[in-house]
This record gives structure tokens, sequence and C-alpha cells, in this order.
């Protein structure tokens, strides 16, 4: 008898929550993980699809200047039509981060508050206590 409500209470919250996910597609966006996404990455370097997606007027009429002779463009048409393609390029992945600086003082904040519950226990905790007792010294 128990299982039978428990059973059907599931099923009614499964249906009302499936029902609320349906009702909410219009609103919430989701992403479609089966379509090829744009990554920058110095081991895959030619991605599957170009950084953006949607071109301006100004981007689509580069574009169409590009089927034509490469000698007519600017170097700066040049580079924006790269940043349609690629968001950074490869000196730009290859340079370096400042984030060891926060991986080294995380880990020296970990090893001085470690110091600091040690020499807490040395002095507070029961092993100083009883280091420093007269009658274990006797023994």
């Amino acid at each position: 008898m128990l299982a039978t409500r428990v059973f059907s209470l599931v099923g009614k919250r499964a249906i009302s929550t499936s029902v609320c996910v349906r009702a909410h597609e219009s609103v919430v966006k989701s992403e479609d993980f089966s379509l090829p996404a744009y990554m920058d990455r110095r081991d895959h370097p030619l991605p599957e699809v170009a950084h953006v997606k949607h071109l301006s007027a100004s981007q689509k009429a580069l574009k169409e200047k590009e089927k034509a002779s490469w000698s007519s463009l600017s170097m700066d048409e040049k580079v924006e039509l790269y940043r349609i393609k690629f968001k950074e390029s490869f000196a730009e992945m290859n340079r370096g981060s400042n984030e060891w600086k926060t991986v080294v003082g995380g880990a020296m904040f970990f090893i001085g508050f470690t110091a600091l519950v040690i020499m807490w226990q040395k002095h507070y905790g029961h092993l100083g206590l009883c280091l420093s007792d007269p009658v274990i010294h006797s023994l």
C-alpha cells in the first residue's frame, strides 16, 4: 500500500516536472552540444566553426570583398577577416598568464594555516599537556 502511494507521488512529480520543462523551453534556450562549437586550442588549430556566428553588414561586405584579389585588401581588412574566423592568434594563445601566482599564493596560505594549527595543538592540545606533565617524565 505504501509502495503504491510512493510510486504514484513520484510519477506525478516526474510528469509535472517534464511539463514544466516543456513549457519553459521557449524561455530558456539550451545549448545544443551535438553541433560543432568554437574553441581556441593549440593542438587543434582549425576549429570546425567560425568565431563570429552572426555577421554584421560591414563584415558581410568584407567577406564579399575577400572573394576578389587579396592584394586589394589592406592589412586592417585582413586582420578583421582573421578575427571573424578566429578569436585569438597563436601568439595570444601562447602568452603566459598570472594564474601561477594564485596557485602559489593559495598553497602558501594553506601551508601557513597548517603551521598555525600545529603550533596551537602543541601549545594547547592534549599532546602538549602530556609531554609537560611531570608524572610522565618521572616514568
